[in-house]
């Protein structure tokens, strides 16, 4: 039986499912390989694990993610943590998730931050209507 392991990353409002399994060093997002991901900003950030995880452990698998929701910034950097943590969990090796920990918490840890609702009396969340009172 093969072996995969399914991580989700979660940013925002987006959704990333990485799909991680013995393969040939394919990273496939949405249906696209990474080498044509645009734009270039974004792209560099998604390969930050792979890069930091190195050559050899990339190249024995195949990881595909698909990301839902949220925005282009808010989808790389969901993926990126859905990469990370499924290299970990395939590999089981501690020293790869210090290495993740130190060079970005983020990599492995979900930002609870949260775009805060729009209230009454007013046209975002906290702004309100200004007096003047003359």
């Amino acid at each position: 039986m093969a072996r995969v392991i399914v991580t989700v990353g979660k940013v925002k409002t987006a959704v990333a499912r990485a799909v991680i399994k013995k393969g040939t060093g394919r990273v496939i997002i949405n249906k696209k390989p990474i080498e044509i991901y645009e734009p270039e900003y974004l792209k560099m950030l998604i390969e930050e694990p792979l890069l930091l995880a190195g050559e050899d452990k990339i190249k024995n698998v195949d990881i595909i993610v698909k990301v839902k929701g949220g925005g282009v910034v808010g989808q790389a950097r969901a993926a990126r943590i859905s990469i990370a943590r499924a290299l970990v969990e395939w590999y089981r090796d501690d020293r790869l998730r210090e290495k993740f920990l130190e060079y970005d918490r983020h990599l492995l840890i979900h930002d609870p931050r949260q775009r805060e609702p729009k209230k009454f009396l007013g046209p975002r969340a906290r702004a309100r209507k200004q007096t003047s009172y003359r």
